[in-house]
């Protein structure tokens, strides 16, 4: 009975103290905002992938229509899996379409618009985001951490609000950085209070002075849990999940399968032969997860078919494996180029700060002195390598470092670094011990009082707060903002249409519109009449041309040519259409001066979405005349603020998009019709 409740107490004395339990109330309306803003939803176009990596993969699989499937699932080189879009964007539509039915039954409204469209899919990444929010509380709870100035820098980060609320695989690869980062300190926690109860016990058992007393240390150390391959499968599956999702994921699950296969290094109990153990056990545990995606790829693309299974006609190239190919596209320099290439300090100079702002900079400048001190040789400044700022710091810097190596960087890349970075730094911001375990020692209430939050924000809190309101607003609704409220216009556009009647739309200095979010007429599937005598495809009736960022004057020639075009399909074949061009409304001045000096067409503005901001082509120009204007007016004080409210106003109108209706001169189009006609007579 002595022996047990001594090896009672050494359990007790290791055991992880929890936090004070706190109250939460602004997280909570945090998290009521990004569902919020999941719902309106937001306008703001952060990428091209958002929508072409996903909704434009599997749109056609759930509805008949045509997409416009990007290039990495083109079947002759695929270096994206579809399983992970499929699951992502496929069950939301799955549960979509299913509705729709009923709405359409009892409410005679379908679902199938692009505000829906849309919002199915963000609303699954909105919950998935959560879970990276879970994480992080049970990370915080597990350590006697503060949870709650760090859920609240967390859900307040406008990466949350904004990006976690995207289709993009960069958050997919956040959540699964997230759940790897919480198995592995779980574990790391495990582990340590198993290994320091084991060599407790082995001490007293080689101290003991009598058999008996060996044989009482030795059960009661033989009755100590499993630790060493604890969440093994879990984690094993996570890291391929993620690997399959976007292959630089390896860059996020290196520091935290490299921190589990360590844990108890050094200890008694703990030796090499433990760790060589668990790399082939990890290894062995993502195997069937990795079989089960190169299966499913190679379906998919059709590499694998049952018939080769059944004539058992199979070898090595039946077989495609979608990260080996995206590394091996992304190790080609050419390749990048297409996309953009970088200097390899973006990442740190410009992106850690674009994401983080004041936490990115604290985390920074805390880099820098690990290194200086590491240079000094001063280690115990240093964090402990078992220990979870350890983990945590490593799964800041490594992942950066690795992934600056590829020319190519964007911001999104290195979002799931904001959990660790928000662990590490967010009690800095607030100006808050970031620890409550001195709790479970001083029991009175003024240390309770000494954690709560004041009234008053500081500096740096105030900044944090300003700078992701700002970048919500940005990026969440201003950002090529007009793209989504378009693909609305024109759905709608070719509901009402005429069935004949085509549509020609001219997009310049946009991103891509998602065509899937148009619901397009399939014009690559063969269709039966009813009594399946006759087949007959449908024609398209929808024409997008994008410019990208060509000049006015080249998108404007390119007009005048289909103008011609169109106009003499309706001379010969009477096709009616309508051309529509979506431009900036920068851009406008230079449309209408090269409309009048060719005076072949006429215009008006069918629509204008607001706000829509091209970063390519603001208005500087514009508004350093307006600024230049007003220094050199002499006037008198009102006619100058009426003027600068002008100005102000004229500004603001700049930061939207133009949807202008192009037509033929009436007497142009007369001219071109009746010579049309009379040459085609002629060449009957």
């Amino acid at each position: 009975m002595h022996s047990k409740n001594e090896y009672r107490r050494s359990i007790d004395e290791y055991k992880p103290a929890a936090p004070l339990k706190r109250k939460i109330g602004l997280y909570w309306v945090l998290v009521a905002l990004r569902i919020i803003l999941t719902l309106i939803p937001q306008t703001g176009y952060i990428h091209p992938d958002e929508y072409f990596q996903s909704i434009e993969v599997v749109s056609d699989n759930y509805f008949d229509i045509d997409v416009n499937k990007p290039w990495e699932f083109n079947s002759t080189f695929p270096i994206r899996t579809p399983l992970i879009p499929q699951i992502v964007v496929g069950v939301p539509y799955s549960i979509l379409t299913t509705l729709s039915q009923y709405t359409v039954f009892y409410l005679g409204i379908s679902l199938k618009t692009p505000y829906f469209l849309v919002l199915f899919p963000r609303l699954l990444i909105c919950g998935l985001s959560f879970v990276s929010d879970y994480c992080l509380y049970k990370i915080c709870y597990m350590y006697g951490q503060n949870y709650k100035i760090r859920l609240i820098i967390y859900a307040s980060s406008y990466v949350m609000l904004v990006y976690g609320t995207r289709t993009l695989s960069n958050t997919i690869e956040l959540v699964l950085t997230a759940l790897l980062l919480y198995y592995t300190s779980y574990c790391m926690a495990y582990s340590e209070k198993v290994v320091v109860q084991s060599d407790y016990l082995s001490d007293k058992y080689y101290k003991a002075k009598t058999g008996v007393e060996r044989v009482k240390y030795y059960k009661l150390k033989a009755s100590l849990p499993s630790h060493s391959l604890t969440h093994c499968l879990k984690i094993a599956t996570i890291t391929v999940v993620g690997i399959f999702n976007r292959p630089t994921f390896i860059a996020f699950a290196f520091v935290p399968i490299f921190f589990w296969l360590q844990r108890g290094l050094g200890s008694k109990s703990v030796g090499f032969i433990d760790f060589h153990v668990r790399i082939f056990t990890f290894i062995a545990c993502g195997i069937p997860t990795v079989a089960f995606f190169i299966l499913v790829d190679s379906f998919y693309f059709g590499y694998l078919t049952m018939a080769e299974i059944g004539n058992r006609a199979i070898n090595i190239n039946n077989f495609v494996v979608t990260p080996l190919n995206f590394l091996r596209y992304n190790a080609n320099t050419k390749n990048l180029q297409h996309h953009g290439l970088h200097p390899h300090y973006l990442h740190f100079i410009i992106n850690i700060p674009l994401l983080y702002n004041v936490l990115g900079i604290i985390g920074l400048v805390t880099f820098g002195k690990m290194l200086y001190s590491g240079v000094k040789a001063k280690w115990l400044n240093l964090p402990r390598i078992q220990s979870v700022v350890g983990l945590m710091t490593m799964s800041f810097v490594i992942p950066i470092i690795l992934l600056s190596i590829f020319p190519h960087q964007e911001p999104r890349f290195i979002i799931p670094t904001l959990l660790p970075l928000v662990f590490l730094y967010a009690p800095n911001v607030s100006q808050i011990s970031g620890v409550d375990t001195v709790a479970r020692i001083t029991k009175d209430n003024g240390c309770r009082d000494a954690f709560t939050l004041r009234n008053k924000l500081n500096k740096m809190q105030t900044f944090w707060f300003i700078c992701n309101i700002a970048l919500t607003l940005f990026y969440g609704f201003a950002h090529q903002g007009g793209v989504l409220p378009l693909s609305s216009h024109i759905a709608t556009e070719l509901k009402a249409k005429p069935d004949l009647t085509h549509i020609h739309l001219f997009t310049s200095h946009t991103y891509p519109i998602p065509t899937a979010l148009l619901h397009l007429r399939n014009t690559r599937k063969t269709y039966f009449s009813s009594g399946k005598h006759h087949k007959y495809k449908l024609v398209k009736d929808f024409y997008l041309y994008e410019q990208g960022s060509k000049s006015v004057r080249d998108v404007c020639n390119a007009i005048v040519l289909k103008l011609h075009e169109c106009e003499r399909n309706y001379a010969t074949k009477h096709v009616p259409y309508r051309l529509y061009y979506a431009l900036p409304a920068v851009d406008l001045e230079d449309f209408i001066s090269l409309k009048n000096s060719t005076n072949l067409f006429n215009y008006r503005v069918v629509n204008r979405f607001y706000p829509h901001v091209t970063v390519e082509r603001l208005p500087f120009s514009k508004i350093s005349n307006n600024v230049v204007h007003l220094i050199y007016l002499n006037t008198s004080l009102v006619e100058r603020l009426t003027e600068i409210v002008n100005n102000i106003f004229e500004a603001f109108q700049q930061f939207q998009m133009l949807l202008i209706r192009i037509e033929y001169v009436a007497s142009t189009k007369y001219e071109y019709t009746r010579k049309m006609r009379k040459e085609t007579t002629y060449t009957l």
